[in-house]
């Protein structure tokens, strides 16, 4: 447990001080984010724009909350274990999305100028939802693969949910919709739910601090 909820500490403080700076610059971008916003709309050829939207569309809409409740029904066991696992894992990607709205809404932080953009996109920028989104139902979906599959096998799924994520989070970049700072506060928003998560599961449950080590 003590593991966990030291990572869960040093996701939600990285976290913290990122939304910090960018509240204390009002949101302008960080040179880093220039550099990389340019870059991007300078390289975009037609096949691989259309390939970023289509991974892109698969971290909104119906897409995560479904693969969500499908996580909670592998990971469940018997009909009302499964309905309670995928009922646990929906309302805790529900909740985490309502709480990053309110941060959302709180930074104010202004989206990189709409001629850059090569998809559509609505609300502020800052963190960023497909990637905060993606890398929650990302470790969902490894959660689900710990308590069903081999340890070796937990690890492949576990590593194709993460690159999936992250493959979604840098498609924000590549389309102008975001900076490359919304995408990594969106990142280490949803790692610090994880965590904490898995602080409190291994609380609960102390053996499964013992399978995960396992599972890694």
């Amino acid at each position: 447990m003590i593991r966990w909820a030291l990572a869960a500490g040093l996701c939600a403080a990285l976290f913290a001080l990122l939304t910090a700076l960018v509240a204390a610059r009002h949101g302008a971008p960080f040179g880093l984010d220039e550099e990389w916003h340019q870059w991007a709309v300078r390289h975009r050829p037609a096949v691989a724009v259309a390939l970023a939207r289509g991974i892109t569309a698969t971290g909104s809409g119906p897409v995560p909350y479904g693969l969500a409740v499908a996580a909670g029904l592998i990971a469940g066991r018997g009909t009302r274990g499964r309905a309670a696992a995928a009922a646990g894992a929906l309302g805790f990607l529900l909740i985490a999305q309502a709480v990053r709205y309110a941060v959302m809404y709180a930074v104010a932080r202004p989206r990189p100028p709409v001629a850059d953009w090569a998809a559509l996109a609505t609300g502020f920028a800052y963190p960023s939802g497909h990637a905060a989104t993606s890398a929650l139902v990302a470790g969902l979906l490894a959660w689900a693969a710990w308590r069903t599959a081999t340890p070796a096998a937990a690890r492949l799924y576990g590593a194709l949910a993460a690159c999936w994520a992250v493959t979604v989070g840098l498609t924000r970049i590549y389309l102008g919709v975001h900076w490359p700072t919304d995408v990594l506060g969106g990142w280490l928003y949803a790692l610090t739910w994880l965590t904490a998560a898995g602080a409190v599961a291994v609380a609960v449950a102390p053996e499964s601090d013992v399978r995960i080590r396992h599972a890694l």
